[in-house]
């Protein structure tokens, strides 16, 4: 039935996906998958797709019904992106957006009106929280926000209005985890579709709709596209006749990613496998390091068996490989986080993750500033936070970088104690 008309959403699993060579894209591996899936096969393609930089499309008479029309609303550039991100995950063609926001937005509008409810994880992007507070609400769209770490807080917050669980694991910047599996059982008991953000693992290391999910969600801007170079996102599910309903409002709002941009993004998904693993294995190193440093008062990073969800980490994420993103607590508070931030030299600060490049993040006052204080701490959020993706440098030489930022941390709590003297 798909998305029903009676108030409720009932999805579909189903699973028609890429083809390889004639091959079901699901016979294959990620890292062929994602080389292989929505590149232009036959003799006289060529190897690397186009971009198709135009507005229009010629239609040969009145009232043909064709597969593209006008840009804004379907493009063979896009296309292609969006098979292969569907690939990935045994899907139909993703739809992709402008921005990760882009495609919040569309799956919020194509699901919820006034009157309806969603629950939504108290740990998660900056973004999504403004969206939902400021933007929603204004809309009559009710939320509650819960921490999802535990199946049955979720299990309390839905309403009879609710018609989404929108959920991000690992959560943004914090790195707790929610059991997908267990919530969504929880949603499926209630009638109730989930949604996954899981921009921080990509189908390379996790794959939501296995694990019972209705929807994922990504920005592409991220570990997909992977070089800093393309802003989007792009919503990925097995149940075409909502993805149908989220392509006309995709229409309706004008917000389809441009071709550039899907075409910078198709690269990224080539190497994307590759990359994904890289950044993981880089970031396991890395987090035993900053552990065991005495600067250090508290890591967060699934991979470490001192994570307290680590053993979930091991099942819910695929060949124990548990992202490239790390945060941690200094010491030194918030004078020690900025001397700590303004002394590196390799690592780049910016407001920014998964990309080739190591990027340090300081949440409280960039990803989350605007977040109100209470809310903030209330989802571990503190001052102190530091949120960094590891990159594809040489591991031994972003150790090297964080040790003498490290060491200028210190010197500000040095200082501090000889003020206090």
């Amino acid at each position: 039935m798909g998305i029903g008309t009676n108030g409720t959403n009932t999805f579909n699993s189903n699973s028609n996906g890429a083809k390889i060579g004639g091959v079901a894209a699901s016979s294959y591996s990620a890292s062929t998958v994602a080389l292989h899936a929505g590149r232009p096969e036959g003799q006289g393609q060529a190897v690397v797709g186009g971009i198709v930089q135009s507005t229009s499309f010629i239609q040969r008479e009145v009232g043909e019904k064709v597969e593209y029309a006008y840009s804004r609303c379907s493009n063979p550039t896009v296309t292609e992106l969006e098979v292969a991100l569907g690939a990935l995950e045994n899907a139909p063609a993703a739809v992709a957006f402008s921005t990760g926001l882009a495609a919040e937005t569309a799956l919020f509008l194509t699901l919820l009106k006034a009157g309806d409810h969603v629950v939504v994880g108290e740990t998660i992007y900056g973004g999504t929280i403004r969206l939902v507070q400021q933007i929603l609400s204004r809309l009559g769209i009710e939320h509650t926000f819960v921490d999802t770490t535990e199946a049955v807080n979720v299990a309390k917050a839905i309403r009879p209005t609710t018609r989404l669980v929108f959920i991000e694991t690992p959560a943004n910047p914090t790195l707790e985890l929610t059991d997908i599996a267990a919530v969504a059982r929880v949603c499926k008991a209630a009638g109730v579709p989930l949604a996954v953000d899981n921009t921080f693992l990509t189908a390379v290391i996790q794959k939501p709709l296995d694990l019972g999910a209705d929807i994922c969600v990504y920005s592409t801007t991220k570990h997909i596209e992977g070089h800093s170079a393309a802003l989007g996102g792009a919503v990925v599910s097995r149940d075409e006749g909502f993805l149908e309903r989220l392509r006309f409002v995709r229409k309706s709002t004008g917000a389809i990613q441009t071709p550039l941009n899907a075409w910078l993004t198709t690269r990224g998904v080539r190497t994307l496998p590759l990359r994904v693993k890289q950044h993981a294995q880089s970031a396991l190193h890395v987090a035993r390091w900053l552990q065991a440093h005495e600067g250090i008062t508290k890591v967060n990073y699934p991979g470490l068996k001192s994570h307290p969800q680590h053993e979930l980490a091991n099942r819910q994420h695929i060949g124990c490989l548990h992202g490239g993103v790390i945060s941690f607590e200094l010491s030194g508070g918030v004078p020690a986080a900025k001397r700590f931030l303004k002394s590196l030299s390799l690592i780049t600060l910016a407001e920014h993750v998964g990309s080739i490049e190591s990027i340090v993040t300081h949440p409280a006052t960039m990803t989350h500033g605007d977040v109100p204080r209470e809310q903030r701490e209330a989802a571990g959020i503190s001052d102190g936070l530091v949120r960094l993706s590891v990159g594809l440098e040489d591991p031994a030489e972003i150790v090297a970088d964080l040790e003498l930022a490290l060491k200028a941390a210190a010197l500000v709590e040095e200082e501090e104690l000889v003020g206090v003297k």
